[in-house]
């Protein structure tokens, strides 16, 4: 039955699926004498290249196999074997096995995470040196001797992990330099020491390695204790990476301030993670450092954020300011277990106006459902966020249903992984709300995942809501202001200039419904454009070509059959129908490939074009408006300065009529917070031009003159005081 069951699914599991690695854990609940006669006949087995084997304890009789198929075996390109309870002599026994098999064609070995000693890595570096990946995660005592002799001779390794093996770094660079320039990779070096001593000694080979390793684009230095001086030594091999993993490296602010100096120059690196560093405070400084660098598109900041209120208000400020910026090509923000409570709200109501970030990570921040809740709005109004993972904010069946409420109208959001940590809680007080919310997500990104895609008139909304300036609301007052002056200086001033004034309001007017018939007209332009006819034409020419194609298949087919078989094909062409008119028979319904292109491809494309459309529309509309309001200004105008209060012409200057506006704080927030920390904190003077611009907007709606201000309850009688003994006497006072 063993025997049946393994042939059942080689032949049709992983024939089917075309997938030539086996893995020993889909036979992982056989014994262990039937995995060996599996692994013993993999020997001769020239379907498979690859075994794979991890996370599953082996015993002696399979090991055993594993090198009797390496020694035989002239197809096995891979073999990992990783946590897999090897013996320490393996390695030994391997190196033998592979000195025995001449055709060995295995490019690709993974031993990590076993227990191998001395004795058991003394791998002949010949038979390693035609490997493009080594593994090496392995806990070993003296090995590194070995290894250098490997990785100095000129070898194809490509993939580079010596992750965890306590190896002393600066001393591994003088082997990498001579051995390993060509054509690696991919290098991952975390988990290891680096000596502060010998930094002087070792940096000009780190420096030359990486100035010579034109292949290396992944280098991961993370949880390695960094000195400062390697970072600032090696500015110019490191512009050559685009992905540098710096986490867990304790670099502090002595780090902090070499990437203050370092990453305006760097302009290769689009994957930075610095997440727990300690940096905290010294975000700061490194937050425009940032921002400075042009193809920076994944950054991990997580754990950095160990710092009092006020400063993490203005760190939170400059990290908004960050993913505002106009020209800013972040993709990624990974926030985790960064303890941001409800200060982080901050953050996740930029997220509703951010049109750059297509995944962000938040989770362990304890938000709490005023987090949840903030994080709902958002998503109501973002267009470009593919990916959110929230969890352990301690949301609780309330914070879940406004999230599923507000996936109802978001057709964007298309991952948004379980919150095992948070459900859990909610579970336990709330099941039935619990399991509503979560089957409303769920619902939710399924039908995001689909084609379907929400209406030109829905995207409209959004967009115009979003990125219309706010300079229009300064447009409608002035427009007001100046209406009242033309009627107060009719008969009285220039009959020039009142006219100005009458045209420029017609145009004002005429303005307010320029942003939907720009829209309007872009869509009846594309309803039967040029892309549609391009389609329906491309749609007729792939049906005619599937035809051809098929006919030439079905034909050859045939001939092929006349070939192999000439008697039994003779005897069908005298069946009816006959052999050779299936070509004739048989096609491609048109529907399908019109279907595919109409369905799916044109509505990517329709998608991209209404992105532009929406752009364009909103910088036409936005510059009009802009220039209304500097011609309606005493800056341009020959009217007097009482005419047009100071307050609109400050609010005119302070805004940007291209930047997307971000929801204000809630009041909530404050109540939040500890009560017995510092009072909160003000709006640093370095906050964004957003914040200020609100001020002035709430500015320039406030009276210039009028009458004094009192309160309502000015003519309520006052109650008689029952304690006249709490006050001072007057002698008392006097003396």
């Amino acid at each position: 039955s063993c025997k049946e069951e393994v042939q059942w699914d080689v032949d049709t599991i992983y024939h089917s699926q075309d997938n030539r690695e086996f893995n020993l854990q889909d036979f992982s609940h056989l014994e262990s004498r039937d995995l060996a006669v599996i692994v013993a006949s993999m020997a001769y087995n020239t379907w498979f290249t690859k075994l794979y084997c991890k996370d599953l304890r082996i015993g002696s009789e399979v090991a055993e196999q594993v090198l009797h198929t390496v020694s035989k075996s002239s197809s096995l390109e891979e073999l990992t074997l990783e946590n897999a309870g090897l013996k320490s002599d393996f390695p030994q026994k391997m190196s033998t096995a592979l000195s025995e098999n001449p055709g060995s064609v295995i490019h690709s070995l993974n031993l990590a995470h076993n227990s191998l000693d001395n004795q058991g890595v003394k791998l002949k570096p010949h038979l390693l040196i035609i490997m493009k990946s080594f593994y090496a995660s392995c806990s070993v005592l003296s090995w590194i001797a070995y290894l250098y002799l490997f990785l100095s001779q000129p070898n194809c390794l490509v993939h580079l992990d010596l992750s965890g093996t306590d190896c002393c770094v600066d001393s591994l660079f003088g082997a990498l330099l001579r051995g390993c320039c060509a054509d690696l990779a991919f290098l991952n070096l975390s988990k290891n020491s680096f000596s502060h001593r010998k930094v002087k000694d070792t940096l000009p080979l780190f420096r030359q390695f990486f100035c010579s390793a034109f292949s290396l684009n992944h280098v991961s230095l993370s949880a390695m204790k960094l000195p400062p001086d390697v970072l600032r030594y090696y500015s110019v091999p490191l512009s050559l990476f685009s992905l540098l993993f710096l986490s867990l490296s304790q670099l502090r602010s002595a780090g902090a301030a070499v990437i203050q100096e370092l990453f305006p120059r760097v302009s290769c690196i689009a994957t930075l993670d610095i997440s727990d560093n300690g940096l905290d405070a010294d975000l700061l400084t490194v937050l425009p450092a940032l921002s400075r660098h042009p193809s920076l598109k994944h950054l991990h900041l997580g754990k950095n954020f160990n710092i009092k209120n006020r400063l993490l208000d203005e760190v939170l400020q400059k990290l908004v300011q960050l993913i505002q910026e106009e020209d800013c090509a972040l993709q990624t923000l990974s926030l985790t277990d960064s303890r941001l409570r409800s200060r982080g709200t901050v953050l996740v109501n930029a997220l509703g106006s951010n049109t750059c970030l297509r995944k962000v990570d938040l989770s362990g921040n304890s938000m709490d459902d005023i987090g949840a809740k903030m994080l709902s709005k958002a998503l109501q109004i973002n267009t470009t966020l593919r990916s959110v993972t929230w969890d352990r904010n301690n949301t609780s069946a309330t914070g879940f249903l406004d999230v599923a409420r507000a996936l109802e109208h978001n057709f964007i959001l298309q991952y948004m992984p379980l919150p095992f940590s948070d459900i859990s809680q909610a579970y336990r007080s709330a099941p039935e709300r619990t399991e509503q919310a979560l089957t409303k997500i769920q619902r939710a990104l399924v039908r995001n995942n689909q084609t379907q895609r929400f209406s030109q008139r829905q995207a409209l909304r959004l967009h115009q809501g979003l990125v219309t300036s706010t300079a229009e609301q300064v447009m409608e007052r002035l427009c007001v202001r100046v209406q009242q002056q033309v009627c107060v200086l009719r008969g009285v001033g220039e009959m020039e200039e009142i006219q100005a004034a009458k045209q420029v309001l017609k145009e004002a007017r005429n303005s307010r419904a320029l942003y939907p018939s720009l829209c309007e007209l872009a869509h009846v332009l594309s309803v039967d454009g040029p892309v549609r006819q391009r389609l329906d034409s491309l749609a007729g020419e792939l049906a005619k070509a599937a035809d051809k194609e098929l006919q030439v298949i079905v034909d050859s087919m045939v001939s092929l059959c006349h070939e192999l078989c000439p008697i039994s094909s003779t005897a069908a062409e005298r069946l009816s129908p006959s052999l050779s008119s299936v070509s004739e028979r048989v096609s491609i319904p048109r529907s399908s490939i019109r279907t595919a292109l109409m369905e799916r491809a044109a509505q990517d494309i329709h998608r991209a074009l209404e992105e532009v459309k929406l752009s364009v529309v909103s910088y036409l509309t936005n510059t009009i408006v802009d220039q209304f309001c500097r011609s309606s200004t005493p800056r341009t105008s020959h009217w007097p300065l009482c005419v047009f209060p100071l307050s609109d012409t400050i609010a005119i200057k302070k805004r940007s009529s291209r930047t997307r506006r971000i929801r204000p704080v809630s009041s909530r927030l404050s109540l939040c917070d500890d009560s017995s920390s510092s009072p909160p904190p003000s709006v640093p003077s370095y906050s964004s031009p957003l914040s200020r611009s609100a001020s002035w907007e709430g500015l320039s709606e406030l009276p210039t003159h009028g009458l004094p201000l009192h309160h309502v309850t000015r003519v309520r009688p006052r109650p008689p005081r029952k304690h006249k003994g709490a006050h001072m006497p007057t002698e008392m006072v006097g003396k």
